[in-house]
């Protein structure tokens, strides 16, 4: 359906009927627009761009990716009093958060050409840290005083709430804009107009610092069911609203960051496409080389178990099945217990609790693979696919408990070195997928070769 949406835009911009697309893009919501404005050339982009309307445009411009926003910036750049326009028209969060990813040169001279009182909110929040929730909240929304009559109330939303972010929730301050609570628009239109404020107001209520990370506010969410949140500074003057809709931009990059560094790479300061080769190249070039001379470790493990090598060359046959075993379950119980804590789900005080539960874990995984792996010594050797000699079963029983110890090794090494990344101030996401298979691998080769060396010494060995 889409395609031919943007096919349809296509001939309309070919053929230059600019009438009919302008009358066609007005039946149109903003993340439609935004969808067929992704898939258009650079040049189609910016010629239908202009064709939305003020109020359009502005909710369009926030449906866009990054890069897309970027291009439409620089196509309306041959006429400043367009991008002059767009930028007084976003919403301060949004225009805050596009301003976060342009080089600090180019978001200064974009926030001078701002109007006065527009420039002041986008110095205001940029001004707080990055990544704290100063950043993301807006200024937009709809107070009234405890004092007031429900009718009054009515009247000043009708008056200030055309601009707000939001109107499900209105915000109670005193005199002095500390906030005194937060009331549901629903309880104002249900009271009697004769009502007073404070009436329908219990003072309970949650609200942020302005310079709380940004994850609190993503957990606070997740909690709560709310579509905002208010932002106060230390002394509970209400300052800004945070809406779920920014808060879910956050925590879809923060989901995007973990993942990188959970596949062994530093976390993309841009998007992949603005990315540079050799900034992508630096990126992955600092863990392939720890992981690399890590793995030199195995090397070195496996020559200190040469001679036995040398006698029981059968042995070498179940290495990659033995460090693979311990490898996965090291990466599956990362990732999982990354997941956890990214959540809130564990705590660091948790970790004795995730110790216990990962250990019978580990012994039950590994105790599958290892009947998993006699049983297929067994029938290789019953069948004639393959001869182990007249020590098979003792073979078989090295392969299934050095399974059972490495893969419970495995385990616990992946589930407590989140733990002690984040005792250390470390980013939990950081014990990435290779990093634990690497450490297993090493660890694992020793345990493997111990534990045959006590089975088949005497024997092969």
């Amino acid at each position: 359906m889409m395609n031919e949406i943007t096919n349809r835009f296509e001939q309309l911009i070919e053929s230059r009927s600019w009438k009919i697309a302008k009358q066609e893009l007005a039946t149109l919501e903003p993340f439609q627009i935004a969808e067929i404005i992704g898939a258009l050339s650079k040049p189609d982009r910016i010629l239908l761009f202009r064709l939305l309307s003020r109020e359009s445009a502005k909710e369009t411009f926030k449906h866009l990716s990054y890069d897309e926003q970027e291009e439409i910036i620089e196509g309306l750049a041959a006429n400043v009093d367009n991008v002059i326009g767009l930028l007084n028209d976003l919403d301060p969060d949004d225009r805050t958060a596009f301003f976060e990813e342009l080089p600090g040169k180019v978001s200064q001279r974009l926030v001078q050409m701002l109007s006065a009182e527009e420039r002041e909110i986008a110095t205001r929040l940029l001004g707080y840290p990055k990544d704290s929730i100063g950043r993301l909240m807006t200024p937009e929304y709809v107070a009234v005083k405890p004092y007031y009559t429900v009718a009054q109330a009515l009247e000043h939303i009708r008056r200030f709430g055309r601009d707000s972010e939001t109107l499900n929730v209105i915000y109670v301050v005193d005199d002095s804009w500390k906030l005194v609570d937060d009331i549901h628009i629903r309880e104002i239109l249900l009271a009697s107009p004769d009502q007073i404020i404070a009436d329908l107001i219990d003072s309970r209520f949650i609200a942020l610092n302005a310079y709380d990370d940004q994850e609190v506010a993503g957990e606070l969410f997740r909690n709560l069911d709310r579509v905002a949140l208010p932002v106060t500074d230390s002394a509970g003057t209400l300052l800004g609203i945070v809406t779920i809709d920014d808060v879910m931009d956050v925590v879809q990059e923060e989901n995007t960051e973990d993942f990188q560094k959970f596949g062994g790479t530093e976390g993309l300061d841009l998007s992949y496409t603005k990315t540079s080769l050799a900034e992508l190249v630096k990126k992955r070039a600092g863990w392939l080389v720890i992981l690399f001379l890590s793995e030199m470790l195995t090397a070195s493990a496996m020559g200190h178990f040469d001679e036995e090598i040398s006698k029981a060359v059968v042995l070498a046959l179940f290495v990659p099945l033995i460090i693979s075993s311990g490898g996965n379950s090291g990466s599956q119980a990362a990732s999982l217990i990354i997941r956890a804590l990214a959540l809130g789900e564990l705590k660091m005080r948790n970790w004795w609790y995730v110790m216990r539960k990962e250990l019978f874990s580990g012994v039950l995984l590994g105790a599958i693979l290892g009947i998993i792996g006699f049983v297929r010594i067994w029938v290789w050797q019953e069948a004639g696919l393959y001869d182990y000699g007249e020590y098979w079963v003792w073979i078989g029983l090295s392969v299934s408990v050095s399974l059972i110890f490495i893969v419970l090794w495995g385990t616990l090494s992946g589930s407590m070195i989140p733990f002690l990344l984040k005792k250390v101030g470390l980013d939990p996401a950081t014990a990435s997928a290779p990093f634990v298979a690497t450490l297993v691998d090493v660890t694992g080769l020793i345990i493997y070769f111990t534990i045959a060396a006590l089975f088949l010494g005497g024997k092969l060995l």
